[in-house]
């Protein structure tokens, strides 16, 4: 079987690592000469390591430090205020199913795991076929049995696509940052939300913290200087806040818009083609299930396509099983950030009294809940040891 991959970010190389394993030819076309590798964390939840075993990568996860105990289960975790009073905890349970790594280096597993050659890079691909069979380039085509567009939230793929339905600024936009060093956390993790604004702080294996602010800003504002802002929004808020802020270089400050998809794509097939990650179901990142879910995606094509059926069955099975979950999700999480953006006086104090008064174990429910997944079954693929030497 012949598979071409539009993009070649988490969702796409993760899905030509578990089909590659399944015995596919498989070819990535990323439009940049070089991987672009974002400079902040991601969280992976049980959800998300599950499908990283299930395409054989719990050994390199481990080595990255993407497994829960390098959180350090004693470290409180929640919401806070400003002043940094709580305003819930979470269980320990729920911190024993997420872990936090660095995006360049997950990144990295999953390139270390592909045959040389696997990724085009520069490559940037125009248009799929209707019947998604053929991958039109500049000044050339390809052709594939199945096609997996994983090219993003402004993906050229969907867009040719009936149904389309574009994409639409979620009300604010966040910086987010990788300190230079270790940064004492031990007071607690989680979010500090203000009016209108927000501070997440997400320590990584080696000691280094992964952090984001948001603030609320309309679509149309003009955007700021991301180092100014999060020193002077956020210059009086509780420790060590200031510190991981002090502690990253201003050039590893990077602002984006939150976006989501403004509506839900009603299939995500099209002929042999189908959608991905962001490209299917881009959504913010209130719940941290964007890397996660396309992670899933990814295991879950790799065992179907990799199954005894035929790959129409598997192509419509894909659709079955992936759409529901992640729009559900994504609803979830569009309205959760509704709420934690709240910048009223009196939404912001209702929204700090429904998280002061909601039973720890009903929180604790609600965000294993998301997380509960299963991979679908698939041919025992060995764990094995990377290649080194996906091509860039």
């Amino acid at each position: 079987m012949r598979v071409g991959i539009v993009g070649g970010g988490i969702g796409g190389l993760a899905t030509a690592v578990g089909l590659q394993r399944a015995g596919a030819d498989v070819t990535v076309f990323e439009r940049y000469d070089r991987p672009a590798v974002s400079g902040s964390g991601i969280s992976l939840f049980g959800n998300g390591l599950a499908a990283l075993a299930a395409l054989g990568l719990a050994g390199p996860a481990r080595e990255i430090g993407g497994v829960p105990e390098a959180l350090g289960f004693d470290t409180p975790a929640g919401q806070r205020r400003p002043d940094g009073r709580w305003l819930a905890r979470l269980p320990r349970e729920v911190g024993r199913t997420v872990a936090v790594v660095h995006r360049a280096d997950l990144q990295r597993i999953l390139l270390d795991a592909l045959a040389p050659g696997t990724v085009l890079s520069g490559r940037a691909v125009r248009r799929v076929s209707p019947d998604g069979r053929t991958v039109e380039l500049a000044g050339d085509t390809a052709a594939f049995d199945v096609v997996v567009a994983a090219d993003g939230i402004r993906s050229r793929i969907r867009a040719d696509w009936p149904g389309d339905p574009g994409v639409r600024h979620a009300g604010y936009v966040a910086w987010r940052g990788v300190t230079d060093r270790p940064v004492d956390v031990s007071s607690g993790t989680g979010e500090t939300v203000g009016r209108g604004l927000r501070f997440g702080i997400a320590p990584l294996a080696d000691g280094r913290v992964y952090w984001f602010a948001v603030v609320s800003q309309p679509a149309d504002a003009p955007a700021p200087d991301g180092p100014a802002v999060v020193t002077v929004r956020f210059a009086d808020w509780h420790a060590p806040i200031g510190e991981l802020i002090q502690a990253t270089a201003p050039e590893g400050i990077h602002g984006l818009p939150i976006e989501e998809l403004a509506g839900r794509p009603p299939t995500f097939r099209r002929g042999r083609c189908v959608l991905l990650g962001d490209a299917a179901h881009a959504m913010t990142p209130n719940l941290g299930q964007g890397g996660n879910q396309a992670l899933e995606d990814a295991a879950t094509l790799a065992a179907l396509l990799a199954g005894t059926g035929g790959v129409e069955d598997a192509l419509a099975a894909y659709d079955r099983l992936r759409r529901p979950r992640t729009q559900r999700i994504a609803r979830q999480a569009g309205i959760l950030g509704r709420i934690l953006q709240a910048r009223g006086p009196v939404s912001s104090r209702l929204r700090d009294t429904v998280l002061r008064l909601t039973p720890p174990s009903a929180a604790a429910r609600s965000a294993l809940a998301v997380q509960r997944w299963d991979p679908p079954a698939r041919p025992a693929w060995p764990e094995r040891p990377s290649v080194n030497g996906g091509a860039r």
